[in-house]
């Protein structure tokens, strides 16, 4: 593990524990970027003549990652682009289950469409609220993030899968944007029906690309009929067979979702069962000492797993404060977010705790 976080180099002038925000350029990624901008630089046009075939191998690299069959899989530019994509082809009169507090990407896009929504509570209790408000509001669709972006709280992914199993009407759609990247994730038996994920936070990617996985038979749910109606008018009959047709529209940029396919096979040569150890470990160790300094939400606290956000009692002046010290970080709804992945340890915590001690005394 190591080895690998000697390829970043911002880790050596910071404590960078501001993932959730950014995830980090490494070395052999620039290399790799920089070589795909060379060979554009002296083949010009030529350089796109087998662009479908690598675009398909990105797919294939994506599908083994997460365990999709790759003909399920749409490339998209980030997650927000391909969600309000999906919803242009739902009827808007259909009622939505979001959480309260969950990332606005998310419930702005179906509150801006008209949709009919309900809510349920992003707390200790989240999972019963969530089966409480299916209860009470009966939704069509359920959108959540898998974990949220201010305070790190993290959905049980085996609650999911039940849910599912107990509800398989109710079309589920997650933004794994806060997660992918951080655990081992088998998608064809998540009980998600699409999942959708910007690469640039913890894949480490870089911004402009991101994928939705679907499962089986969920394009002629998210087609509207007058797309059909006006496909076939055209003889476009395919372009709404095919998810790639349907929402893969216009070009797609080889260096960003090269950088994609780049950074899964990174991630992979860690291991991502190593990956989610390491942040595990780091996230227990975080939650035990920030629980001490009486940092973090109740809700936070109280709850038995946790992701490796965690949003901290403070201010602007705190921020600025741990900017000066060299550690970045995030100001998200009045409190300071850290985020730690795989190339962070115990030490940059304890840098935290021990600037967090200075700053209070």
């Amino acid at each position: 593990m190591n080895k690998f976080k000697k390829e970043f180099p911002v880790l050596g002038q910071n404590t960078y524990i501001n993932t959730a925000s950014s995830g980090i350029l490494y070395d052999s990624l620039l290399e790799y970027r920089q070589e795909h901008d060379f060979d554009f630089l002296i083949g010009g046009s030529l350089f796109r003549d087998h662009q479908n075939t690598f675009l398909n191998t990105v797919r294939k690299s994506i599908g083994t990652f997460f365990n999709c069959n790759t003909n399920d899989i749409v490339l998209t530019q980030n997650f927000s682009l391909g969600l309000n994509t999906i919803l242009n082809g739902l009827d808007s009169s259909k009622k939505v289950l979001l959480l309260d507090k969950d990332y606005p990407s998310v419930n702005f896009a179906f509150t801006s469409k008209g949709f009919e929504v309900c809510y349920a509570k992003v707390e200790t209790t989240m999972e019963e609220n969530i089966i409480a408000a299916i209860k009470e509001h009966k939704p069509d669709i359920i959108a959540i993030s898998l974990v949220q972006y201010i305070n790190g709280i993290s959905i049980d992914l085996e609650f999911i899968k039940q849910l599912k199993a107990n509800y398989p009407d109710i079309l589920i759609i997650a933004d794994g944007t806060q997660f992918c990247g951080t655990h081992a994730f088998d998608f064809t038996n998540s009980g998600i029906d699409i999942l959708g994920c910007s690469g640039y936070k913890w894949l480490l990617s870089g911004y402009g690309n991101g994928f939705l996985l679907f499962k089986e038979n969920i394009l002629e749910q998210v087609t509207p009929e007058s797309y059909k109606k006006s496909a076939s008018e055209v003889n476009y009959d395919n372009s709404y067979t095919s998810l790639q047709a349907r929402f893969e529209c216009g070009h797609l940029d080889t260096l960003n979702f090269g950088s994609l396919q780049h950074s899964l096979e990174f991630l992979s040569k860690i291991g991502i069962s190593n990956i989610e150890n390491s942040i595990q470990e780091l996230s227990d160790y975080a939650k035990i000492e920030l629980t001490k300094l009486d940092l973090l939400e109740k809700d936070v606290v109280q709850r038995e797993k946790h992701s490796s956000i965690f949003s901290l009692k403070g201010d602007s002046k705190l921020f600025n404060f741990l900017k000066n010290q060299n550690i970045i970080t995030s100001y998200r709804g009045d409190r300071i977010r850290i985020s730690l992945h795989f190339y962070n340890d115990t030490k940059n915590i304890d840098t935290l705790l021990a600037t967090l001690h200075q700053y209070y005394k």
